[in-house]
């Protein structure tokens, strides 16, 4: 890897995390009749698909179960969701939309086309297809991230314990190193530091 790579893969790691943050940050000061988006997108799934587990919409959705939580609590307490228990498995909760929820989406149906126009807004239809192209190969690159990750960090952890104490960092570093690409020795100007792990 060339020292331009290595810091155009900086900057591109800044950046992603930064669009991340950001688009939660401004997702999250959207409220609708005091519903936040992730709220809505809540009621459009149940609305889709019928009655559905919490645990399965935390999943569909991307939501901790505390998220979930939180979210189905504010539709409960609003009228636009209830949830269900059935006798034959009274630890599984269902949520279902009402009559309430259903005008909400009916009121606010272009909600879902409004936020994806203003974020790809000014990519051309190449532009687009490179990006659904770059954002599925993404998400292959992040699943079982955490996984590769860790057990570099057990690697480093069992070889640290292991070393003497003439050489007490020689082994570990050179186990990490296998699992990471070298870092090139760069002169960066102040404009390109990037925050990194």
């Amino acid at each position: 890897m060339t020292d331009a790579n290595y810091v155009q893969l900086q900057e591109l790691d800044h950046l992603f995390r930064k669009l991340v943050r950001k688009y939660v940050k401004e997702r999250d000061k959207i409220t609708i009749e005091g519903i936040t988006l992730p709220g809505v997108m809540i009621l459009r799934q149940i609305s889709l698909l019928g009655e559905q587990r919490m645990s399965d919409l935390a999943e569909q959705l991307d939501l901790s179960s505390g998220a979930i939580t939180a979210q189905c609590d504010k539709l409960e307490e609003g009228g636009y969701a209830e949830r269900i228990r059935y006798k034959e498995d009274r630890r599984t909760i269902y949520l279902n939309i009402t009559e309430q929820g259903i005008g909400l989406l009916e009121r606010y149906h272009n909600i879902g086309q409004l936020n994806m126009e203003l974020i790809f807004r000014g990519f051309s239809q190449d532009e687009v297809t490179q990006q659904l192209h770059i954002f599925r190969k993404l998400i292959e690159n992040v699943e079982g991230m955490s996984e590769q990750i860790m057990s570099a960090v057990v690697v480093n952890d069992k070889n640290e314990q292991s070393t003497d104490e003439s050489s007490p960092n020689r082994e570990s570093d050179q186990a990490v190193a296998k699992h990471r690409p070298a870092q090139p020795q760069t002169q960066q100007s102040k404009n390109d530091h990037f925050l990194s792990y």
